[in-house]
Order: structure tokens, then sequence, then C-alpha cells
């Protein structure tokens, strides 16, 4: 079982940032992080896989504003947010979960999740 703690949510304007993070309570291979905003389903912001030459990689609504990075000496994974606009107001979670087995590959789904941190962006 691995435990995952977000933190660094809060309100922010338009257009200034926030750094989340997700510490992780033992080191896993596939981590993303997902947003819900009220009343619409989850998606997935942005994806990192440790074996993966490509990852991180990230959703289209993102890209370009948002970075994800990780520090596997503290088991921590970031979530970079800059250039906020009032529809990045969501629910973020951290997910994290094995690779596929008998493979380095990451799913896309994920066995662990954290409890989430608010982000709201006022205009």
């Amino acid at each position: 079982q691995v435990q995952l703690v977000e933190s660094g949510g809060g309100s922010v304007q338009a257009g200034g940032s926030l750094r989340l993070s997700c510490r992780a309570s033992a080191y896993i291979n596939c981590m993303a992080w997902f947003r819900q905003a009220a009343g619409k389903e989850r998606e997935v912001v942005g994806r990192y896989a440790y074996y993966s030459s490509s990852s991180p990689d990230y959703s289209d609504s993102v890209k370009g504003r948002f970075t994800i990075s990780r520090d596997n000496a503290k088991s921590t994974l970031y979530l970079l947010m800059e250039s906020l606009k009032s529809e990045d107001t969501a629910m973020y979670y951290c997910a994290a979960g094995p690779p596929v087995p008998g493979s380095s590959v990451c799913g896309s789904d994920y066995e662990f999740w954290g409890q989430g941190t608010q982000v709201t962006v006022s205009s």
C-alpha cells in the first residue's frame, strides 16, 4: 500500500502560479496528476513515468503552462502551475501505481490516490 499526501493548493488570481506537491510513502514508478472541477468528470493533467523517455506528458489544456517534476530522493512529485486560468479551478489529485505487469510501461489506471488539494483561480 502506497500513501500519497498532496499539499500546496490554495487560491490565486488568474495569471498567477502555484506548486503542488505529492509525497509518496514508498518509491513507485508511475505517477500522475488529475483534477476534477465541480460538476465535471475527472481528467488527467499530466503523467510521470520513471522509465519513459517521453515522460512527463501533459493534457493539451495545460501544455506549456504546467510542469511536472519529481524528486526521487524525497519520493515527491511536483506540479508547477503557471499562467493559471479560472478554468484551472478544480480539486487536484495525485495518483500512483506500478507499471503494467511484466513491463516497465505505465498504464492508464492508477491504484493509489491522494486526498486531493483544492486550487481556486479567480479572474
